[in-house]
């Protein structure tokens, strides 16, 4: 016995459903989820059965044969024309013999005899193959006075009774040439999701706009489109430099002595153009000897696999990347909108993970406030303490603290919100709207930044003496000093360009 899915595509008619469900029972499926909304589509149905792998063929075999299984995401011809019809019984009929010959599929039609023109019919109509469409035009044209309003074979301009279709094509239109198989599980993906959002009373059609959104703005900042806001500080034999990326988290480079480390590395789309802005500030992606990886996330872990340095992590972060589901190892961990939201950012963003790493293990060495220290890191004359999470961004998440220089990276638990561009903000709606939050467990998120901010004032009172400040390094936003329980960027972030 297995799981399997399949898409059905069957006529908006009475007892579709009963006789693809009959057909399933026959087979001896039992159907585990189903989801039809005719608001989004009032054609396709997403099934998910266990059965047998014979049983699932004979299945697939029996419901193709009635035309109720969609096997191809191709691109459909949209057609939409004005045809003038005879004032006589049959014309609409002898009319309609041509687009059934041709195989189209009426979407639109409007005629009406007392209108400004009423011999008239406006049609649009959808036909799997281009040749058809020829054949038909070439049977209608001596025959009809037609007026050609939209001809598109791209599959962008087709409406909403085919809307998976023209989604597909959209979604390919991000990731290049992918095959149909592919494209149709990562549609049953997307569905989880859209049935997810709708049963928790959000609109589908905003979760569809927001998956694209995210994708094509990952694509839009890459190469000419690339910038990222720069922060360089001096620290003990070295210096500290942030890099805010269009899209995600952050990545620092932290040089000490001989001894370079990045914390972070973004997302893997960002990987060529990253290089170019380390090179152009002065630092050699070989020079990387190592990195430090505050949590599994792809915006924060997606690109180290481009890296040759050894990665620094906790195990549970492993976990996470291999597993591809962010809630793993929290108690929402049969979330299937983070599942399937890890899925697709992954997608979108070319994650590229590290393929081995070397493991912090939560086994606790001593304290500091709320968190256990569990590893010790160096980078130049700099000594780093690794404090364990609570796991209420992510399971696996951790933080690195230089007490004598005053460091502080807090991945995702402490953020500059007010440095957020209104660019990076609206990208980072978009998540909050797939999985209607970015921490797996509110509560401890919440003791999370409580812990780190009391930290942050301690080690900022004790920098204060020297002189200096606290630098609290986010996992977004401007890297940060505190004003009274505000975090205020430290300077001026300078910004480079994909021209860099």
């Amino acid at each position: 016995m297995g799981r399997f899915s399949f898409v059905a595509r069957m006529p908006d008619r009475p007892g579709s459903m009963q006789r693809a469900a009959e057909i399933v029972k026959r087979h001896e499926g039992n159907i585990k989820r189903i989801h039809y909304d005719r608001r989004i589509d009032s054609y396709t149905v997403f099934f998910e059965v266990t059965c047998g792998p014979e049983q699932y063929a004979q299945m697939n075999e029996e419901l193709q044969a009635i035309g109720f299984l969609q096997i191809s995401l191709a691109p459909l011809s949209f057609l939409k024309f004005n045809i003038y019809l005879a004032n006589r019984a049959g014309a609409l009929f002898e009319f309609l013999s041509h687009t059934t010959s041709a195989g189209a599929n009426i979407a639109y039609m409007d005629f009406d005899d007392r209108g400004a023109d009423p011999d008239r019919l406006t049609v649009s109509l959808t036909i799997e193959e281009d040749a058809a469409v020829d054949t038909l035009l070439n049977e209608l044209k001596p025959r009809y006075r037609l007026e050609i309003l939209e001809y598109d074979t791209t599959g962008r301009n087709l409406d909403d009774t085919v809307f998976y279709i023209r989604f597909a094509q959209q979604l390919r239109e991000l990731l290049g040439e992918t095959e149909d198989q592919f494209l149709m599980r990562l549609l049953h993906d997307v569905n989880h999701i859209v049935q997810s959002l709708t049963n928790l009373g959000q609109d589908p059609k905003q979760a569809f706009d927001s998956i694209l959104e995210t994708g094509r703005e990952l694509k839009r900042t890459t190469g000419p489109g690339f910038y990222a806001d720069v922060q360089r500080v001096k620290v003990r034999s070295g210096e500290l430099i942030c890099l805010q990326l269009p899209c995600g988290g952050n990545v620092y480079l932290l040089r000490s002595g001989h001894d370079t480390a990045m914390i972070d590395t973004g997302y893997g789309i960002y990987h060529d153009d990253l290089v170019k802005a380390m090179h152009s500030l002065g630092i050699e992606e070989d020079a990387v000897s190592k990195i430090f990886l505050t949590h599994a996330d792809a915006d924060h872990a997606g690109a180290a696999g481009y890296f040759k340095a050894r990665s620094y992590m906790h195990p549970g972060t492993m976990e996470i990347l291999l597993r591809a589901n962010r809630a793993y190892g929290s108690k929402i961990e049969g979330s299937i909108l983070e599942e399937v939201y890890t899925r697709l950012i992954n997608l979108f963003s070319r994650f590229n993970p590290p393929a081995v790493g070397e493991y912090l293990y939560p086994d606790a060495k001593g304290r500091e406030g709320a968190f256990d220290v569990i590893g010790e890191l160096t980078v130049g004359r700099l000594r780093f303490k690794v404090l364990n999470g609570l796991g209420g961004h992510l399971h696996g998440q951790i933080y690195f603290l230089c007490e004598r220089e005053g460091l502080l990276f807090t991945g995702d638990s402490l953020i500059n919100f007010a440095s957020f561009t209104p660019e990076r903000e609206r990208y980072n709606s978009l998540a909050k709207i797939l999985m209607t939050t970015v921490n797996v467990d509110s509560d401890a998120a919440r003791e999370e930044r409580i812990g780190l901010m009391r930290i942050a004032k301690e080690m900022d009172a004790e920098q204060r003496r020297r002189g200096k400040r606290c630098l609290v390094c986010g996992g977004h936003g401007a890297l940060s000093v505190l004003d009274g329980e505000k975090l205020v960027p430290f300077g001026e972030p300078v910004r480079l360009t994909g021209a860099h």
